[in-house]
């Protein structure tokens, strides 16, 4: 592989991925929380699964679209932490040009269908608080499955150009990333042609769909605050803000590390390359992993759930 550094190929057959650069020594620690962050994260959102599958009284919307943000980030954190591992401690760093591709493709289309599910959670909890007569009749198994359709072609046609114009560059610089997983501006930026419409077009994707999804969340819970504070009993307010307490826990998990991700690439010029990707890995590894640990702290139905599903006690 010496010769691929600066002989000129137009579809290279494999990229690099260097991994963390400079910090070559230190993958194997740092594969070790990378490892077990990716282990909570299956064993938490499978359990999440396997308990709204296998109790009836939770096929309800909000675990449905529950189970949907599980699938997505199964998917997600599987997008990339294997082949990080597999660096960090085989130094299998070859990667195949379309799976390169296929990989990026997956991180950006599931992050956009997770920012959407969350914006499904929101109108869910919205319409259960500010109209629960109509709760049943509105979110119905039909209509949950219509939005989850939608949630899913939304993040994957969004996202469909970045691997298509991205095989279409002529590569004559370097097949080396930079990275552990092939994030897409790292492979774009290796392209020796005009990549500005690659670049424009993540950039618009990238600040578009959360700032949209987090707009539209933020309308929903200013309504179910309004609501909420209407109620006439404190103990109806306390179990108003529980049902929301959950979510709205979810959705910061999953944007405060978003915007801090984005603020460092853009702003961070002056931060080591090795922070800047450390970074962005936690920023796709912290929410898969935390998201079934909230859910199963802040709602009582699957906390009950998992706790005989451990213990085989009903509590």
């Amino acid at each position: 592989m010496s010769g691929t550094n600066t002989s000129e190929f137009t579809n290279p057959s494999t990229f690099i991925l260097l991994g963390i650069p400079g910090m070559e020594a230190a993958h194997v620690w740092i594969s070790i929380p990378f490892c077990a962050m990716y282990i909570i994260a299956l064993l938490g959102n499978f359990a999440v699964l396997f308990i709204v599958k296998r109790e009836p009284s939770l096929h309800e919307p909000m675990y449905y679209f529950l189970c949907m943000l599980a699938v997505t980030d199964l998917v997600l954190s599987t997008s990339i932490v294997p082949k990080t591992l597999s660096i960090f401690w085989f130094n299998s760093r070859e990667i195949d040009f379309s799976a390169c591709l296929t990989q990026l493709y997956f991180i950006n289309s599931f992050a956009a269908m997770e920012s959407g599910i969350f914006v499904a959670m929101a109108f869910d909890r919205y319409v259960a608080i500010c109209d629960p007569l109509r709760h049943s009749t509105i979110l119905t198994n039909r209509m949950v499955a219509k939005i989850g359709l939608a949630v899913v072609l939304r993040g994957s046609l969004i996202v469909l150009p970045y691997p298509l114009l991205a095989s279409q560059w002529p590569y004559c610089r370097t097949n080396i990333i930079p990275h552990s997983y092939c994030k897409h501006i790292s492979v774009v930026s290796l392209s020796c042609a005009d990549f500005r419409v690659s670049s424009y077009y993540s950039v618009s994707v990238t600040f578009v769909v959360p700032s949209l999804d987090a707009f539209f969340i933020a309308v929903s819970y200013v309504h179910i605050l309004r609501a909420i504070f209407r109620l006439h009993t404190k103990e109806a307010r306390h179990k108003a803000f529980g049902t929301c307490g959950s979510h709205l826990f979810a959705i910061l998990a999953l944007y405060i590390p978003d915007l801090f991700s984005s603020l460092m690439q853009r702003i961070g010029h002056g931060v080591p390359l090795p922070v800047l990707i450390l970074i962005a890995n936690i920023y796709l590894l912290v929410p898969p992993m935390l998201h079934p640990i909230i859910y199963g702290v802040r709602t009582k139905q699957i906390r009950d759930k998992m706790l005989f599903l451990f213990t085989h006690k009903r509590r």
